[in-house]
């Protein structure tokens, strides 16, 4: 089946379903103000993930004087959180969708976004390299799983 409805062309066929032009659709996706809302918010964590995967190790690189290599081996601490936080918020946004609704589900996304606002600015004012590296963890664990709350919305 195309949708929990059934098929589309079936659909069109019996008069269940019009034919919507592509124009339109997009006309009216665009025009929407949860779109631009929902593009904003997966533009904080997926935005920041590719800025991270891109800049992190010439941070680490320059801020505490590591070879090049050794950077990059921290930075892609980063990019390995991805194997479990983004399944992790969308199983949470699935959860908290269960017990509020999409007001849990938005609930969820906003948390996950403050706590990672908030790490990204500690972590620009780590001046210890274990610091760094710890709070970098935590940055990424909640960039990725609002990343994942973002498809449950």
């Amino acid at each position: 089946d195309d949708c929990p409805k059934g098929n589309y062309s079936k659909m069109k066929k019996t008069n269940q379903m019009k034919d919507v032009s592509v124009s339109k659709s997009f006309r009216d996706g665009a025009l929407n103000v949860n779109t631009w809302l929902l593009f904003v918010q997966y533009a904080c964590c997926f935005g920041v993930e590719i800025t991270m995967n891109n800049a992190a190790a010439l941070y680490f690189k320059e801020q505490f004087l590591l070879t090049t290599e050794s950077a990059a081996a921290i930075a892609s601490i980063f990019g390995w959180m991805n194997l479990f936080a983004r399944g992790c918020g969308g199983f949470i946004s699935d959860y908290s969708n269960r017990k509020s609704g999409m007001r849990g589900r938005l609930l969820w996304q906003s948390i996950c976004l403050l706590i990672e606002g908030t790490m990204v600015i500690i972590f620009a004012f780590s001046k210890n390299l274990a610091t760094a590296i710890a709070v970098l963890v935590f940055f990424s664990i909640f960039v990725q799983a609002a990343e994942g709350s973002t498809y449950g919305i």
